[in-house]
């Protein structure tokens, strides 16, 4: 389906991201794997996606605080693939606080990972889909894009601005064969989230399974998470000549959590 395009994923050594990555590469697709992470566990995911699914598999380690470096990463990916067809903004970080009590750099550093590095990157891919007069881009957002949570002000406002953001460059190159649009998860059980049920159960003195369907699962009306390969399937249709005509959009896959 996605044979001979060439796929940008952000954020993509573990979790959503990877996940994204394994379903385009599984399609057809040449993958460029960015994030941080053990290098020999990155290395070892490069080779299995190269060896399972016969595509091309490159690694950068682009940091997504730095413009340059975003615009480095998208330039040596049409380099080593001949193109970027489909670039999937997924890297992210999250806080928790009060707002009187949030702190100012991690303000900045969610404001600039969570939604600049989707502009930058974008900026530095769109070009070349224009000249190709083809290009998907997906952004990764949240239904934190659509409905707001307390404690969260830096990555609320972050991922509405990604909606707004999605709208506005879907408009300017809607007749260049560009699409672009987001995709908005409710929970998933990520590793890193996996990580922070026994502490949460902990502090709240209630079970991890309390956890996960009274903390975790309370605003998700199907009381299921969210998996990356249900994500995967929907990056996949996204890129598809089925979607051409899709853009513009924030496609929420939350259990019915925005809904409500």
């Amino acid at each position: 389906m996605l044979r001979e395009k060439n796929a940008v994923v952000t954020g993509s050594t573990s979790g959503i991201g990877l996940g994204i990555a394994e379903a385009l590469a599984r399609a057809g697709a040449n993958i460029v794997l960015n994030g941080l992470g053990d290098l020999k566990h990155i290395e070892t995911q490069r080779v299995r996606l190269e060896k399972n699914h016969g595509v091309e598999v490159t690694y950068s380690p682009a940091n997504m605080l730095d413009p340059e470096q975003i615009a480095e990463m998208i330039d040596a990916a049409a380099e080593a693939h001949g193109s970027v067809d489909i670039l999937v903004n997924n890297a992210g970080i999250q806080h928790v606080a009060p707002i009187e009590e949030f702190p100012l750099e991690k303000w900045d550093a969610i404001i600039a990972i969570n939604l600049s590095a989707a502009f930058h990157a974008m900026k530095a891919a769109i070009p070349g889909m224009k000249e190709r007069r083809f290009g998907r881009v997906i952004n990764i957002a949240s239904a934190h894009a659509l409905v707001a949570s307390p404690f969260k002000a830096a990555y609320v406002a972050a991922k509405h601005g990604v909606a707004g953001l999605t709208k506005t460059v879907a408009l300017e190159v809607a007749e260049h064969g560009i699409t672009v649009n987001a995709i908005a998860p409710g929970y998933v059980l990520t590793p890193l989230v996996e990580a922070q049920i026994p502490d949460t159960a902990k502090a709240r003195g209630i079970s991890e399974a309390e956890v996960k369907r009274d903390v975790l699962l309370a605003a998700q009306p199907t009381k299921q998470f969210v998996t990356v390969e249900q994500l995967g399937a929907m990056a996949v249709f996204l890129c598809g000549d089925a979607a051409a005509s899709i853009t513009g959009t924030i496609l929420p896959v939350d259990g019915g959590w925005t809904a409500q």
